[in-house]
């Protein structure tokens, strides 16, 4: 089973306490390491993981508020301690590079690598990322800035070929590709070999999709239709909905009904208020919605294909 993990770095909000750091995460898939947010801490935390630094090659930042970016500096800094060479590609709305780069010109101008700011639109749904395997969008969430989610789904795959049929029906190598992209076969008689015959199918395509911060908007609900695993943002309970609405935040309760109606394979909460020394009132509030929750905690691992499998 290929890796797709999620790693909870920080899962608390604008003030930092004792039991949580600010938003920070990595995704890991198939030896790649995706970072979503930077808050202060996220490189120690970091450490906690095992994984190593270089992989990071993507780092997406959802918005400008200090709790999601402000880790930023001191990663950068630490990967250039590590002898890191490859360029680390920084996701963002643009001002972000305008803001950054007096602080790496001081602090930072000797790095042995290349920070190359990316930039996109928060207002705009739009692909970010993409590989052979893999493609990132972004999508508009509702704060009090610019603010934006990111989808990560895996590309289909193609069809698994049965080595056995190719065999007993001689099929030569030149047709594999075709074959794999669902052709079918016309052998040298002008009998036709349906594809089902030859190929199994291509194990479905995972997603994870990241919302936070953001007020209770249904918009949201068309970008992540049917993820496998969702992170959203519980900073209150049902005793602050009004402070919820006031500071364009989520209650536990409203980010289970954007999952139920998302029809989503599991919820993960986070962004939790500092005013909430025990969470499991928020899990309780949100399990009432969508049975299917669970609590963001630091250094806790998300097996994506693993809740795609309990879900089929």
């Amino acid at each position: 089973m290929d890796c797709f993990h999620l790693h909870i770095l920080g899962c608390g909000s604008a003030l930092p306490t004792k039991r949580h750091y600010p938003t920070a995460q990595i995704v890991h898939l198939r030896g790649k390491l995706f970072m979503i947010d930077c808050g202060e801490g996220s490189q120690l935390q970091f450490r906690q993981t095992g994984l190593n630094y270089n992989r990071i090659g993507d780092i997406f930042i959802s918005h400008l508020h200090g709790d999601h970016c402000f880790g930023l500096l001191g990663m950068i800094s630490t990967m250039g301690l590590l002898g890191r060479t490859a360029p680390l590609r920084i996701h963002a709305r643009p001002e972000l590079e305008e803001l950054m780069q007096p602080h790496l010109d001081y602090f930072c101008r000797d790095l042995p690598y290349r920070v190359e700011f990316v930039s996109f639109d928060p207002d705009k749904h739009s692909l970010v990322y993409e590989d052979r395997s893999l493609e990132v969008y972004c999508f508009p969430l509702k704060h009090r800035v610019k603010s934006a989610g990111f989808l990560f789904r895996e590309k289909a795959r193609q069809r698994h070929i049965i080595k056995e049929m190719m065999d007993f029906y001689g099929i030569p190598l030149k047709e594999i590709p075709a074959i794999k992209e669902g052709a079918d076969f016309v052998d040298s008689e002008g009998r036709l070999i349906s594809n089902s015959r030859l190929t199994r199918p291509p194990k479905a395509p995972l997603s994870y999709a990241f919302c936070s911060d953001t007020a209770y908007d249904e918009n949201i609900i068309k970008y992540i239709k049917g993820v496998d695993l969702l992170y959203y943002e519980a900073t209150f309970g049902d005793d602050l909905a009004e402070l919820a609405e006031t500071t364009m935040h989520s209650t536990a309760s409203q980010a289970a009904g954007i999952a139920h109606k998302a029809k989503v394979g599991q919820l993960v909460i986070g962004h939790y208020s500092a005013r909430y020394t025990n969470e499991e009132i928020l899990l309780q509030q949100a399990r009432a919605v969508f049975p299917n929750t669970e609590l963001a905690d630091e250094g806790k691992r998300f097996d994506v294909a693993a809740v795609a499998e309990n879900n089929k």
